[in-house]
């Protein structure tokens, strides 16, 4: 992975020192809240309804065990003793005091991390596929080109007060791990028919008040023009945002107004005007790219006789590797995908002890590599076939070895009105009362492939609107109901959900995802995933069944 350099560093160091300042003013009464508020987010920090919250970037979803060790240190110390993964790969801590706040800074600092452009309106922290490295689908690895636009964003002058935040992903693969598609500017890499390495850059996604599938301004971009490229698209998106209504401020609108045609021909012309001045010089992207070399992998063979006898012996490991384990493009090797979504637990959320058993397990069986996905969970890239069932006990012993990866109860949810004061309604508990309701393994198994996204508000940190079932909290006089869609999706096959009908009570929402399931097992034909019933059959036959029991 990428090391910070001194120049990297000194900066952190500066900016900690310069909050801490900032930090001392606010409680001695010398700022008040609204002058000290743009301070605070613009180092991650966030009032919330109980407490502050500090939200650390984890750039393109990349820790060293040292790192996560010290996130942990840090929920132990300053925190309720966890910490909660976030949809765009960050970590956040929901208890934060402020006088602690610059400390904790320095302890991030200390391991080249820090809560920088994790909020305002800026470029925030690109994503990418948390199989990176692993996987023989992609193309290249696209941790290079996020590591090139992370410094190339950081601290950007001209990009640091956008007419609203700004978010990127990207992708390497024929199989969308970013949800690329639903992002202000997603980047998909490809090979042309000669060799040549490019981008196809789709730009206006998004979910929110207005969701949008982002439509794709080029095809083909070198990627030695990238930087210039996206410096040509944020020109353009700060020239014409709005800036008067928050409503409609993101790029998506600007896009959907003026048209995917026109807003592509205006980026040319300012691109015209940059020229390649901007790009990424051979010499540095070679620097980049150094840090990123092939893992020292060993040669093994395909096969693991003790792989194999453990699967055989031990059917909860089996069924462990059938649904948390992928194929890694290395012989003897495995990808594997740690749920931190067991039964009963809040999605996302990761204790101190158990982030210190996934340093531990990546640093002994794992070439010390962890990613985050999106989909809040955790991923050991690099992992000896061999080695598994030992991963796997130690998994198992600290509470997250749930085998339930894309399965039903591997739910995204925001942290909803339990800790956000944006929310309108609670995500964790309907995530929570799902997940019980699809406790059996071997039912769970048989529903296949079904991604449930819940948001407490329409901010969509949940994703809601591109989950097989999304869920939407809503405030109806006080009391929380729930809107849902079906058919979204944030792949390669990217859709925007469909309304089912009128919202539901709290109360009806576990059961209604329940009758949803009964449909699709009665109407699904072969092999068909929910989301492949639901596109053939559309939504009446699931609508007239959850109703029908509604009332």
């Amino acid at each position: 992975m990428y090391q910070y350099d001194t120049i990297d560093k000194a900066m952190l160091a500066d900016r900690s020192s310069e909050f801490r300042g900032q930090v001392a003013r606010r409680l001695a009464g010398d700022l008040t809240e609204d002058q000290f508020k743009p301070l605070r987010l613009m180092n991650g920090l966030y009032l919330q309804l109980h407490a502050y919250m500090l939200r650390v970037a984890i750039p393109y979803g990349s820790l060293n065990p040292t790192q996560l060790r010290k996130l942990a240190e840090i929920g132990r110390i300053y925190d309720k003793g966890y910490g909660h993964f976030t949809t765009r790969t960050n970590l956040q801590f929901h208890w934060i005091k402020l006088a602690d706040t610059p400390d904790i800074l320095d302890h991030l600092a200390s391991v080249d991390m820090h809560a920088i452009q994790t909020s305002g309106n800026c470029i925030r922290n690109t994503t990418t596929d948390p199989y990176a490295g692993a996987t023989a689908e992609e193309v290249d690895d696209p941790r290079v080109w996020a590591e090139a636009i992370r410094q190339w964003s950081t601290f950007h002058p001209e990009f640091s007060f956008l007419p609203r935040k700004f978010k990127i992903a990207i992708t390497a693969a024929p199989k969308d791990r970013t949800a690329a598609r639903v992002h202000d500017i997603g980047l998909v890499l490809k090979r042309a028919r000669d060799g040549a390495l490019g981008f196809e850059v789709i730009v206006g996604g998004g979910m929110g008040r207005t969701p949008y599938v982002g439509p794709t301004i080029k095809e083909f971009l070198p990627v030695n023009r990238l930087l210039s490229y996206l410096e040509a698209v944020l020109r353009v998106y700060n020239r014409h945002g709005r800036r008067d209504n928050i409503y409609k401020a993101r790029i998506k609108i600007l896009v959907a107004a003026l048209g995917k045609d026109e807003f592509a021909s205006q980026v040319e012309a300012e691109w015209a005007k940059i020229g390649e001045i901007a790009d990424l010089p051979d010499t540095e992207l070679a620097r980049i790219r150094g840090a990123f070399a092939a893992a020292n992998f060993e040669v093994l063979p395909a096969q693991s006789e003790a792989f194999e006898a453990a699967k055989a012996s031990t059917p909860a490991f089996a069924r462990f590797v059938r649904n948390n384990v992928k194929p890694h493009k290395k012989s003897g090797y495995g990808i594997v995908e740690i749920s931190l979504k067991g039964i009963g637990d809040t999605p996302g959320d990761a204790t101190s002890e158990q982030m210190e058993v996934v340093a531990d397990l990546a640093e002994q069986y794992g070439l010390s590599d962890i990613r985050v996905t999106h989909e809040q969970n955790l991923v050991l890239p690099h992992v000896k076939l061999d080695d598994l069932p030992t991963v796997w006990a130690g998994l198992r012993d600290a509470g997250i070895g749930t085998p339930n990866i894309n399965l039903i109860s591997d739910i995204i949810a925001c942290p909803g009105l339990d800790y956000c004061a944006l929310a309108n309604a609670r995500a964790i508990p309907i995530a929570q009362h799902i997940a019980e309701k699809f406790r059996d393994q071997d039912r769970a198994e048989k529903i296949g492939e079904l991604k449930i996204k819940i948001s407490g508000c329409i901010n969509a940190c949940g994703h809601h609107h591109v989950g097989h079932i999304g869920i939407l909290g809503v405030d109806k006089k006080g009391e929380e109901f729930y809107q849902l869609t079906l058919g979204g999706s944030g792949a390669e096959d990217a859709s925007v959900g469909s309304m089912l009908g009128p919202a539901l009570p709290y109360e009806k929402v576990a059961d209604a995802v329940d009758t949803l399931v009964e449909v699709y097992l009665r109407e699904r034909q072969g092999d068909e995933r929910f989301l492949d019933t639901f596109r053939r059959t559309g939504v009446t036959p699931f609508k007239e069944a959850v109703y029908a029991d509604a009332h």
